[in-house]
């Protein structure tokens, strides 16, 4: 069972009385990591049939679920490193905005973030350290791997505006635009002061009407531009965010691994500004 058919059976209320903070998230952690069907007091678990009652349940529950994402990254990390493995770097730097290190070591060089990488076949590090979140290394071998495109014409649209980003949007949304505008609610000074730290400028000129607005380079042609309203209390309008990104980004990282490149520029400029 998957966890969208579990939650049918779910009261959909989000209580919380199984120990979960939503419906969706127990449905993942009984039908991915084992949880105890039962723990949800409106679930009758006597209706589930047999792939409940010969599982041994209880076991991991969202650590199971865990598990196995970060399996799965793990096995993504070493098909792109095999993927990029014939890839000549000296030929590429070029076309996506890097500098190659040259044949002793044989990496790409360029900024994620503001912070120093350097990509080789078998490893990459940042800011000389080695990676440690897999999701890190898909993004940026997913960069190398798409071999760069047109340059970028700096004309911004939205997400909703991409191919085939329909389910993404509301990620976007609640992992980067609104963490960005709740933390930096009433800050949009601290959020100026950070922002070169995270390879940001700030628009000075900008014809929009926010409160800042920033171009952000997450990766060397991976500009997005990032528009900041502070709130407005007399008004009673809440802060907010909105992310707009170059109409070749396409061409240079899929959908998924553009909605984490926003969501690592979020956590990265709050833990610069906390």
């Amino acid at each position: 069972m998957q966890p969208l058919e579990f939650l049918k059976i779910t009261p959909r209320t989000n209580c919380g009385e199984c120990g979960y903070p939503a419906c969706l998230a127990f449905a993942a952690a009984v039908t991915k990591g084992g949880e105890q069907p039962g723990k949800c007091p409106y679930v009758d678990v006597a209706e589930l049939g047999d792939e409940f009652a010969t599982t041994d349940h209880g076991q991991d529950g969202m650590a199971g679920v865990d598990k196995l994402l970060d399996e799965k990254d793990v096995a993504l990390v070493a098909y792109l490193k095999e993927k990029t493995s014939g890839i000549d770097f000296s030929k590429v730097a070029g076309k996506i905005g890097c500098t190659w290190s040259g044949v002793d070591k044989g990496c790409l060089l360029f900024h994620y973030l503001g912070r120093e990488v350097a990509l080789c076949h078998n490893i990459v590090t940042i800011s000389g350290r080695d990676v440690e979140d897999p999701r890190d290394q898909i993004l940026l071998y997913n960069y190398v791997d798409f071999g760069g495109g047109d340059a970028p014409k700096l004309e911004w649209v939205g997400m909703e505006s991409l191919p085939n980003s329909i389910s993404k949007v509301r990620t976007l949304r609640v992992y980067c635009e609104e963490r960005l505008a709740t933390f930096f609610t009433d800050k949009t000074e601290l959020m100026k002061t950070h922002a070169p730290s995270l390879g940001a400028l700030l628009d000075e000129n900008s014809e929009q009407s926010c409160s800042a607005a920033f171009f952000v380079s997450v990766l060397p042609r991976l500009p997005m531009y990032v528009l900041f309203w502070d709130e407005e209390k007399e008004d009673n309008f809440p802060a907010k965010v909105k992310v707009l990104f170059d109409e070749k980004v396409m061409d240079y990282l899929d959908i998924e691994s553009l909605v984490f490149a926003c969501e690592r520029m979020a956590e990265r400029w709050v833990e610069l500004a906390a």
